[in-house]
């Protein structure tokens, strides 16, 4: 078993796969813009939805949304696309935590997905006045591409600390 990456207040540890999300969708009328593709705020909420749903299962705590990085547009989509977007755990602090969503559109002819989107949002865990409350649950990071993930997380994580301090 590889290393387990946890902050020392945390009571137990659980591993990326316990709070894997996979939400499927299907490109409507409402979804899309005046130039027929899904319209980018709809896609950026539900992503955000499933960041949500992949930090309340591995915290068990209500959250919120603190921050969205590295969002990348690669390919858009179109009325009656199928998109498949999927939320994984890559890094856990004291009180927040890192969610990796990729988002594909699915070819309905063979199965293959394409990469649409990538983002990373962070997740904080907060009680019932929104105030932020510890993470009860560390991270076994088991994989050499769970490491990976980690240790970009704390990258990402220090490069929002700098933008915060120049005033962004």
């Amino acid at each position: 078993m590889g290393k387990v990456f946890h902050v020392d207040h945390q009571i137990a540890n659980k591993n990326v796969e316990d709070s894997i999300t996979e939400c499927t969708k299907v490109v409507k009328y409402s979804d899309i813009n005046s130039e027929n593709r899904l319209f980018g705020g709809q896609l950026m909420s539900w992503i955000d939805e499933v960041a949500g749903v992949v930090a309340v299962r591995h915290s068990g705590n209500p959250v919120a949304t603190a921050a969205v990085d590295n969002m990348q547009f690669k390919q858009g989509a179109k009325l009656d696309d199928i998109i498949v977007i999927i939320g994984k755990l890559t890094y856990v602090g004291k009180t927040s935590m890192e969610v990796r969503v990729d988002t594909y559109v699915e070819d309905r002819r063979n199965g293959m997905r394409h990469i649409m989107n990538r983002a990373y949002f962070t997740e904080v865990c907060i009680d019932e006045d929104d105030t932020p409350v510890l993470v009860p649950y560390g991270l076994n990071v088991r994989t050499e591409s769970e490491k990976a993930e980690w240790e970009g997380a704390l990258k990402r994580r220090e490069l929002r600390r700098q933008r915060r301090m120049e005033g962004f």
